[in-house]
């Protein structure tokens, strides 16, 4: 059982429950840090996460809600093999379909984006209908990244692969390779700038439909969110992204995660504070149900 050789140094997020039977989300911390292209140390994000919750409010002034109503628990950090990309997605993997067949709902914190390709490809296993959110500032369409196909930058063309490209939605992407818009227009649901509207607009086709929400980091503006391994300027702000993830209320969430938050670069710990509130506003989709 990969879930029984779980790291369990690190605090829990606020508010955690301390049993997983009791649970309907479970917080996994996933520490991958090995195919970042510019900037390392996404593997500090779990815990900079945690430690930046314990600074938050229990009560959400945005859904007038209490993390005490949450069914959560935080399981801790995965242990993942240093260095080795295959068999770090191969725990991934193992640890999310543990989490299926207890019936419970994968919230994983990372490190790097490629994680999302074994958390989806567990979850495509059950459910063939699988539809992908993405909010991101890049397209990550790229079929391989300087000569390798498993990369944070290739992450959603490789999900491409064995999902029908039209169940992968993404939106706020305003970066990438020419290769890549063409693609993402020909073949995904492509949203690029804007979340919260284009969000809006797509929601009733969205009903009923077994989601996975992705989202990187830097998908907002630098100027909120400087802690990340490929910064680029003109995102969203946390306003725009706040009002975005409450339309998930009442869809069927099935698993998600939040990547790419990399403390190295933000000492004023700001990156990992809204990545913290982002977790808390999420887990209140699932309180009162």
């Amino acid at each position: 059982m990969v879930l029984n050789q779980i790291d369990t140094a690190s605090p829990r997020f606020l508010a955690s429950k301390e049993h997983l039977s009791s649970a309907v989300v479970a917080l996994l911390g996933v520490p991958l840090d090995v195919t970042v292209s510019y900037r390392p140390g996404t593997r500090r994000g779990p815990e900079a996460i945690r430690r930046s919750s314990w600074n938050l409010e229990e009560f959400s002034f945005y859904q007038e809600c209490d993390l005490s109503a949450a069914p959560f628990t935080d399981l801790g950090d995965l242990a993942l093999p240093s260095g080795s990309v295959g068999r770090s997605l191969e725990v991934i993997t193992s640890a999310v379909q543990e989490l299926i067949r207890a019936d419970k709902i994968p919230f994983l914190l990372g490190g790097e984006h490629l994680l999302t390709l074994a958390a989806v490809r567990a979850l495509a296993e059950h459910h063939p209908d699988l539809v992908v959110l993405q909010l991101d500032a890049h397209a990550d369409l790229r079929p391989d990244y300087e000569g390798e196909e498993l990369s944070h930058a290739t992450v959603m063309r490789q999900i491409a692969n064995f999902l029908p490209p039209k169940q992968i939605y993404q939106f706020g992407i305003r970066s990438g390779t020419a290769a890549e818009l063409e693609f993402g227009r020909e073949n995904t649901r492509f949203f690029p700038f804007k979340v919260e509207e284009s969000l809006r607009r797509v929601r009733p086709e969205l009903v009923g439909k077994p989601l996975y929400l992705t989202l990187d980091i830097d998908v907002f503006d630098p100027a909120y969110a400087p802690g990340v391994g490929t910064p680029e300027p003109g995102g969203q702000s946390a306003h725009e992204v706040l009002a975005a993830l409450s339309l998930l209320r009442g869809l069927n969430l099935v698993g998600l995660d939040i990547v790419e938050v990399c403390p190295p670069f933000d000492p004023s710990e700001s990156t990992a504070a809204l990545a913290a509130l982002l977790v808390r506003e999420l887990l209140l989709l699932w309180a009162h149900r």
